[in-house]
């Protein structure tokens, strides 16, 4: 059976942002803790050993795949901050347009620094995401 990799810890947020080589980083880290904080409402944990993540869904697949997962987040990385959102969601694409300096990969949007990003539209994206992923996957 395959066995989920992230999974919700009780690894401290905090201890893990102070842990992050860069000060500019880590200064970045606490800046998304507060926005992703204040517009979801939820509490910050630790997923994995290395995102940060914001409320939780259980999806399952046709295939029978099964987990949970947060609905959004972001993590530090030594590279770029990589942040979490929902794939598949054809809006995405369309307030990603607005959003400054960024890549993006299948589930992430990468950013340098949050200076590079409008807030507002991260604030927008965090919700958009959100709301496609209770309307996808209802608590049950």
């Amino acid at each position: 059976m395959y066995e989920l990799k992230t999974k919700e810890t009780d690894n401290s947020v905090i201890e893990f942002i102070e842990a992050v080589e860069s000060p500019k980083k880590r200064e970045d880290a606490y800046k998304l803790l507060d926005i992703f904080t204040e517009t979801t409402g939820y509490k910050a944990k630790m997923w994995g050993p290395s995102i940060i993540g914001f409320g939780s869904y259980h999806y399952k697949y046709a295939s029978g795949h099964e987990g949970d997962a947060p609905l959004v987040g972001f993590s530090p990385r030594k590279a770029k901050i990589s942040l979490y959102f929902v794939t598949g969601d054809t809006k995405r694409e369309e307030i990603l347009k607005d959003f400054g300096k960024h890549t993006t990969g299948k589930a992430c949007v990468y950013i340098n620094k949050v200076a590079d990003i409008d807030i507002d539209v991260l604030k927008a994206l965090i919700n958009q995401s959100i709301t496609f992923l209770q309307e996808m996957y209802p608590a049950q």
